[in-house]
């Protein structure tokens, strides 16, 4: 974890893969990752001490919802978070099937937002690539995860990798992406 901050100083968030996030968020908040997301599967009880544990270090707290997790589970804390993630394939391996199912949840955390005035930002998480860039967009995350079916799997070269998801991203959903 060290490592990250010794190439960079850019703003980083930390998606927390593991079964007991409490032994990870205080290492996270002393290399001060701005954002430190959790699986809300595995809170059992710790949701307000870490996420006040973040927020009490300056730093953005984050849950992620895997597919078949209600966005009903998060209700209790969630006027207290910065970020939303959903997963869009059961987490862990990659290649997975794309769960169009989750996309309601994206739709409904926004309206949720808009209603409540809450703060958080929705993330989407895993197959956002040229066969999904559209229905991802039309429910409207306001951050896409890209990994390797949408960015890192095209070439072997990140440059021509980061053009030609740009390019599918822009041909399938009619908007440009980058301003130039």
């Amino acid at each position: 974890m060290e490592e990250t901050r010794k190439i960079s100083d850019l703003p980083m968030s930390v998606h927390l893969m593991v079964t007991d996030p409490s032994f990870w968020v205080q290492q996270l908040v002393d290399l001060k990752y701005e954002w430190i997301c959790m699986h809300a599967e595995v809170l059992d009880g710790l949701a307000f001490r870490l996420i006040d544990q973040i927020h009490d270090a300056g730093l953005k707290a984050g849950i992620v919802l895997n597919p078949e997790t209600p966005i009903e589970t998060i209700f209790p804390y969630i006027d207290l978070l910065d970020k939303i993630t959903i997963m869009t394939v059961d987490p862990g391996f990659a290649g997975q099937r794309f769960i169009d199912g989750t996309l309601d949840k994206i739709v409904d955390l926004k309206k949720l937002r808009e209603e409540k005035g809450y703060k958080y930002v929705i993330e989407m998480d895993d197959s956002s690539n040229r066969k999904t860039f559209k229905k991802i967009d039309a429910a409207g995350p306001d951050i896409y995860i890209v990994g390797r079916s949408g960015l890192f799997g095209l070439t072997e070269q990140i440059d021509t990798s980061w053009e030609t998801m740009v390019k599918d991203y822009e041909e399938t959903t009619e908007k440009k992406l980058i301003n130039e």
